[in-house]
């Protein structure tokens, strides 16, 4: 008797070898590269809440009014291919009722032209490619992959400056749990403004160099733990006018004590947070888990089957010529 591997136990074995070398290559080779920033990203995120405004029409603060901010970004796919890193172009418009729907943008509240760069694995500042404004911290846009339970640097692009938002615990967002986010900003001075002195109290001055001034009441973040992507935002921003050295606000720019994200931008903001965990979940944990667990079965049935081989009877000799004897 003789042993031969049967064709059926090689290839058992082979593949049973190849699922457990490729199960930790998922982990450690494919999954970091499927975690990076987007390149091609546009997507838009609008906030709405109720507050005052100074209305240049009536040149007077008016107060319980809409207030809309909607936020775009699109990726400049041919800047961040060359550079490597995410560069992302940011529209950002503060709109009241008389602005919306705006033919332009310039005609808001407020407008804002920015672009950021981004390492796309750590989602670090890249200060490159004409990146406007100069930024740091840990997140603005999003925060990075793998969130932690621990405090982060969020760039306040008003403010001109990062504020550590503080873990606050989960939260559900249209039934999806994330991870919430928590931080104020006090009264701080971002810069100054040349306005009529009656404005601010200094009525014997025609033109002054007045302090603009800005807080935020309360900044609340709730973010997809596995992608960083922002699924619900809540901000309270006020904007002020002081007049030169003064200790009090002369004129309220903007108040709000909370413009959130609204109920449709939420539900695409969980639809896309679902979509892109569930594809690092299915590269990082589920493929892993199941190639590790099918290539061990494999094996170790090909390796016994191997080992045990098939056994054939030998072939009878065949007797030789000189044996043979024929009968005359």
């Amino acid at each position: 008797m003789r042993r031969t591997a049967s064709p059926l136990s090689l290839i058992l074995l082979g593949l049973g070898t190849f699922l457990l070398v490729l199960a930790p290559m998922l982990v450690w080779y494919v999954e970091p590269r499927a975690a990076v920033n987007p390149i091609d990203i546009d997507t838009t995120a609008v906030y709405q809440g109720t507050g005052s405004y100074f209305d240049t029409d009536e040149l007077a603060t008016v107060t319980d009014k809409r207030i809309t901010v909607t936020q775009q970004v699109r990726g400049n796919v041919a800047d961040s291919e060359k550079s490597g890193d995410a560069v992302w172009d940011v529209t950002t418009t503060v709109d009241t009722d008389k602005s919306l729907p705006a033919a332009d943008p310039h005609d808001a509240l407020e407008f804002f032209l920015n672009r950021w760069v981004t390492n796309r694995k750590t989602n670090k500042p890249v200060h490159c490619c004409e990146e406007n404004p100069y930024f740091e911290g840990d997140a603005y846009l999003k925060f990075p992959f793998d969130v932690h339970k621990r405090s982060y640097q969020w760039w306040d692009n008003s403010l001109g400056d990062v504020v550590t938002l503080h873990y606050a615990g989960k939260q559900k967002v249209q039934g999806y749990t994330g991870l919430a986010f928590t931080g104020t900003v006090p009264p701080t001075k971002i810069g100054t403004r040349q306005v009529p002195g009656s404005l601010v109290d200094q009525p014997k001055s025609p033109q002054v160099l007045a302090e603009e001034w800005y807080s935020n009441h309360g900044i609340r973040l709730v973010v997809d733990q596995r992608t960083g992507r922002v699924v619900y935002a809540q901000v309270g921003p006020r904007r002020t006018l002081r007049a030169p050295g003064h200790k009090y606000d002369a004129v309220l720019l903007l108040d709000s004590r909370k413009l959130a994200f609204t109920t449709a931008t939420q539900k695409e903001q969980v639809k896309l947070a679902k979509k892109e965990s569930g594809q690092l979940r299915m590269v990082g944990e589920t493929l892993p888990i199941g190639a590790a667990v099918a290539g061990f079965v494999l094996a170790v049935v090909g390796g016994v089957l191997v080992v045990r081989g098939r056994r054939r009877p030998d072939s009878p000799e065949t007797p030789r010529s000189s044996e043979v004897q024929l009968t005359m």
